[in-house]
């Protein structure tokens, strides 16, 4: 209103007003400044295109003004209707001040307070004093308001409280509008949803009351009983359940048992299935105490199991006696293990114990294994094994067992030489003992180099060797005892006789260039 352009009339009085009828009426000069009229009964006196009624009235002709006394009625136009006990009126500026009972209506909202200043020609009401505006099922409450007829806009300041059916919401700043019953925010605000379980604190934004969705700016923070969720902006729709974040956006996880956080730069989420869908840079963090395990992709995505199950076999992998119950107590597809986590293109991840990079991911809380495919490659310690498919299976978050299928192959530097210990087959079975492999068994074809060391760690022979099955023993991190199971064939050779080029099984990489060596390096591609 304050921008609007002041209009040229020619004129800085208002016209004279008007006296409609009166049950009774008196006049009466006092002096120069001083020509009373007064209204008895029924009083109606009007100015241009605003009416005002009273059970009495004083009007004042020289300078314009009007005093009125029990049951005033102010119609603006037809399109604001003041309600008051007592009213001071001044026709030249147009303004009228009521006190006492004031109730302020558009047709859609109903403003009461003590004391209201209300200017006819911008149709603008203002308390300083306290008061309330109901809305169909909204209320709100403040200190200050400032009520604009043009726009139907309220302008709430200090101390101010917005009650609804669905919603409550606490601020010091709140623009709300009482024909589309949108609210805006523009100081720290805090709304409560969900019977108080639901709570946005924001700093800038609007919420549509009517439809349930709004928009947040200024590093807006969602929380209730499971999750905190932080990001720069958010689109929220609790109709739907549908929501959107963007900008340094942060989902972290309550529950310590099976807890996640998930960063990225745009995550989308359907609180009726529970859903998460993360982009642009995404992070997946599964805590484990100071173990935690770090997973990055092109792609985030989570939900519940119960939920896939449903739509598809999810293949049973692990021993059903060690596999956690998807169902609580209570039979209902709620508990902390009802989730499952996709990631697509660029997958990588990094722990303390382990890391790994592929093309694509699923892992279930119920089972706890990672299902690698294309293409991947995992390195516990010194050891670096690939193959077609991998699934790591994962006991209190530290690696436990490993299975590769297809053209299998795990290599290991020996030392900081550049000799490799090798070992090829289809499939290769690897036992995990707190995050170090300590047992290897690798089937079908299964070809094996192997550099033997005496206690010094000096060398003393490389190996050639083909089986059905080998099986390898690791202390200490390194290879102790290989075990040959049928169809043996090999060969030893002197260090210096043979060309250890040449030894390097068909199909080896040295994959170390890729590696995710520390939480910082999974975003590195």
């Amino acid at each position: 209103m304050a921008q609007r352009p002041a209009q040229d009339t020619g004129k800085t009085e208002g016209k004279l007003l008007e006296i409609i009828y009166a049950d009774r009426l008196n006049m009466q000069v006092v002096d120069s400044l001083h020509k009373y009229v007064s209204l008895v009964g029924k009083a109606h006196v009007k100015q241009e295109n605003t009416d005002f009624y009273a059970d009495s009235a004083v009007l004042n002709e020289i300078d314009n003004s009007l005093e009125a006394f029990g049951n005033i009625h102010i119609n603006d136009a037809d399109s604001v209707h003041t309600y008051a006990q007592y009213l001071k009126y001044l026709g030249k500026e147009k303004k009228a001040f009521l006190s006492k009972k004031v109730r302020l209506t558009d047709g859609k909202g109903v403003l009461t307070t003590d004391t209201l200043v209300y200017d006819v020609t911008l149709k603008i009401g203002t308390y300083l004093k306290g008061g309330k505006l109901v809305n169909k099922k909204t209320t709100l409450t403040s200190t200050e308001g400032y009520y604009y007829g043009d726009t139907k806009d309220v302008i709430f300041k200090k101390k101010v409280v917005l009650v609804d059916p669905e919603y409550k919401v606490v601020t010091d700043t709140l623009q709300y509008n009482t024909g589309t019953e949108i609210a805006t925010f523009t100081s720290p605000t805090t709304i409560y949803s969900d019977s108080g379980r639901r709570v946005i604190k924001t700093r800038q934004g609007y919420f549509d009351m009517k439809n349930k969705r709004g928009i947040l700016n200024k590093r807006s923070v969602v929380e209730d009983s499971t999750y905190t969720f932080t990001a720069d902006d958010m689109a929220v729709d609790d109709s739907t359940k549908l929501s959107e974040f963007r900008g340094n956006a942060v989902y972290r996880g309550k529950d310590t048992a099976q807890g996640f956080d998930m960063i990225a730069n745009n995550i989308k989420t359907d609180r009726k299935k529970d859903i998460l869908l993360a982009t642009e840079k995404p992070i997946l963090l599964i805590k484990q105490g100071r173990d935690s395990i770090y997973i990055s992709a092109d792609t985030l995505y989570t939900a519940r199991l119960s939920d896939l199950m449903k739509t598809r076999k999810v293949p049973v992998i692990r021993d059903s006696s060690s596999v956690k119950p998807l169902l609580d107590s209570t039979n209902r597809s709620d508990s902390s293990n009802n989730k499952y986590f996709e990631a697509y293109f660029n997958v990588r991840i990094f722990s303390d114990s382990l890391q790994a990079v592929g093309d694509s991911l699923f892992y279930s809380l119920q089972d706890s294994v990672f299902r690698l495919f294309r293409n991947p490659v995992i390195w516990a310690k010194e050891n670096q094994i690939t193959g077609d498919t991998i699934y790591l299976y994962v006991k209190n978050k530290k690696p436990e067992r490993m299975y590769v299928f297809e053209n299998a192959m795990a290599i290991s530097r020996v030392d900081s030489t550049q000799y490799f210990n090798q070992l090829k087959s289809t499939t290769i079975n690897a036992l995990f003992e707190d995050g170090n492999i300590y047992y290897m068994r690798a089937k079908g074809n299964a070809e094996n180099v192997y550099y033997g060391q005496d206690e010094q760690n000096r060398f003393i022979g490389v190996s050639r060797s083909t089986s059905d099955v080998i099986d390898m023993l690791f202390e200490d991190k390194k290879p102790k005892r290989v075990s040959f199971i049928r169809s043996f064939d090999g060969t030893s050779y002197p260090m210096r006789e043979v060309n250890h080029e040449e030894l390097k099984i068909r199909g080896f990489r040295w994959l170390d260039a890729i590696r995710p060596k520390t939480k910082f390096d999974i975003l590195a591609y």
